[in-house]
């Protein structure tokens, strides 16, 4: 080869080299460039093609609405999902239930004739059924939950806003180099575009993250905009609906609850035991009974008795238990017509004997049954008021103990009823495997405290329950094994025992309460005693959270000197 030929063969290499070398500089640039360019993909939402979605807090709830304009109807379910858990529908599949903590209205379906709080209500429409849900009338809603709704169009989107939704608002500007704003699926420059926007196109602006605005337009499309996209004109607040001070809230602002329990067998009490309560001023008598699962009630009430308490200052608040059988309990809630006919009864007995209230005490209820129960109370409580009752809820200390605490949504019932009695006792119960107080001090003040913070149960509703028995522990040995039984006794019968046994007293800080521990018949007996002392932390703790006042359980216990400490819940 000659050294001419050699010389083209290496300058024809080198120009293949940098023409290698110029097309990886150039892709290399391309790909530089290319990862600054936003993304140009479009995507589809998931609402796409259905007859008007219905968006809440920017974001397709997933369910449609029917009508339009005053005739906009929107599914029960999504009003149970979204704006109030005690929206019903009854089995029947015919008659919608709205309620709230004060108000409820009951509407049957293809009728424009409605009841609100027990009188009649009109609807611009009906109630309709669709699609196997039943569709509730806007103007029900709005009127019940304070809603309000946009349309886009009669057949376009439907914007759903809740009370005590708050957003900005604001128009979309210049998109800058990419020309139009655009609304993307995720807050990147990269992500599929979920909307192109025109420029002064109005936005309503849900959340910020990291530079990025989740915005919505009218007709329902939403996305993540930069915010210095975005001209930001005002801010909404949607407004809470606020219940009005009950009658029975107003009376009692300025005074103490000092109710007294009266339990009632088969032996009714004579009208003298009145005179034994000193300094109480309201007496609740266990009168009525759920009898059946189809809303019957038995009753055992007394005239005389509410004659006597009548005459000596006492207002009374007759007791209706559901007796604590719950699948007699799950008949007569699961039903309208059933929860009804148990109201209906109880009111008429409470207008018969002239009650001034009445308390409900369910217990031993499904887990499962919780809902229907604060919609039985709901239902409950506002026919109550119209006849010019108090209602008051006897529940439980908070637990995971299934049939008797985790049935309880105390949150929804504290916002229902005038007043809510704490049951703060049986820490150590009957059968309990281990010897204990019925209510400890520190027990009874962290129930208290889970009510209280946990619940948003407002101090002014919240009664606290106190125990006027305590238990009288006795442990043995049986082939090696300590054997423990309790017996309850009230605070006369534990005083004599003590007295009887020549025990001293002993008085314990931890439990607020004081203690005597005897032999009798080579057993060992333990008392954590209910008297004076511990009633008095008791009334000081009631105090010092400013509750409602205290309720006792049961008359039938209690000594002279327990209603004399009793008596000052009311006292500075």
């Amino acid at each position: 080869m000659t050294r001419s030929r050699q010389t083209r063969g290496r300058k024809k290499k080198k120009r293949a080299g940098k023409v290698l070398l110029l097309g990886v500089v150039i892709a290399a640039a391309g790909w530089g460039v290319w990862q600054f360019l936003p993304g140009f993909s479009h995507e589809e939402p998931e609402w796409a093609g259905k007859s008007k979605p219905i968006f809440i807090e920017g974001k397709w709830s997933g369910y449609t609405a029917i009508g339009s304009g005053s005739s906009l109807k929107l599914p029960l379910p999504l009003i149970r999902e979204q704006i109030n858990a005690y929206a019903y529908g009854d089995p029947d599949g015919e008659t919608a239930i709205l309620t709230t903590g004060s108000e409820m209205l009951v509407m049957a379906a293809d009728s424009e004739s409605a009841e609100l709080n027990g009188k009649s209500y009109a609807l611009d429409s009906p109630v309709q059924e669709a699609g196997g849900f039943l569709y509730v009338p806007i103007e029900a809603i709005e009127h019940m939950y304070g809603v309000q709704v946009a349309e886009e169009s009669p057949d376009g989107s439907v914007i759903l806003l809740k009370a005590g939704d708050k957003f900005r608002t604001g128009t979309a500007q210049d998109g800058g180099l990419i020309g139009s704003p655009k609304l993307r699926s995720e807050a990147a420059a990269k992500s599929p575009i979920a909307a192109d926007l025109e420029k002064g196109t109005p936005l309503r602006i849900w959340s910020e993250q990291d530079g990025w605005l989740y915005a919505q337009t009218d007709d329902g499309r939403s996305g993540y905009i930069p915010e210095d996209q975005v001209k930001l004109t005002g801010e909404e607040n949607i407004p809470v609906m606020k219940a009005e001070a009950t009658a029975a809230a107003q009376k009692w602002a300025d005074k103490k609850i000092n109710l007294a329990w009266e339990a009632v067998y088969e032996r009714r009490p004579s009208a003298d035991v009145i005179e034994e309560m000193q300094g109480v001023n309201v007496v609740s008598p266990t009168w009525f009974e759920l009898a059946d699962g189809e809303g019957g009630v038995n009753s055992k009430a007394d005239a005389a008795y509410v004659g006597r308490a009548h005459n000596r200052g006492m207002e009374v608040w007759g007791l209706f238990s559901n007796s604590f059988e719950a699948d007699r309990t799950r008949d007569m809630l699961q039903d309208y017509e059933t929860r009804s006919r148990a109201i209906s009864q109880v009111l008429a007995y409470a207008k018969q004997f002239n009650l001034d209230g009445i308390n409900l005490d369910f217990e031993n209820v499904y887990t499962e049954d919780k809902e229907p129960f604060v919609e039985f109370v709901r239902e409950f409580t506002v026919r109550a008021r119209n006849e010019g009752l108090t209602v008051s809820i006897d529940v439980t200390p908070k637990s995971n103990t299934e049939m008797w605490s985790a049935f309880l949504d105390r949150h929804a019932l504290g916002e229902t009823v005038d007043f809510m009695m704490l049951m703060a006792y049986d820490e150590h119960w009957a059968s309990s495997p281990t010897a204990g107080s019925v209510a400890s001090l520190p027990w009874v003040e962290k129930a208290v405290k889970r009510v209280l913070e946990e619940d948003k149960v407002p101090s002014a509703k919240l009664v606290l329950g106190i125990p006027l028995y305590t238990r009288v522990w006795t442990e043995t040995k049986e082939n090696g094994d300590a054997k423990i039984s309790s017996s309850a006794v009230g605070m006369v019968t534990a005083q004599r025992l003590i007295a009887e046994s020549g025990a001293k007293k002993e008085f314990l800080e931890d439990v607020g309460q004081n203690y005597v521990q005897y032999e009798e018949d080579g057993e060992l007996k333990r008392i954590w005693l209910e008297d004076g002392e511990s009633l008095k932390r008791r009334i000081e703790l009631a105090k010092r959270y400013e509750l409602a006042g205290a309720a006792s359980w049961t008359r039938g216990f209690a000594s002279d000197e327990a209603w004399k400490v009793l008596g000052t819940i009311g006292k500075p």
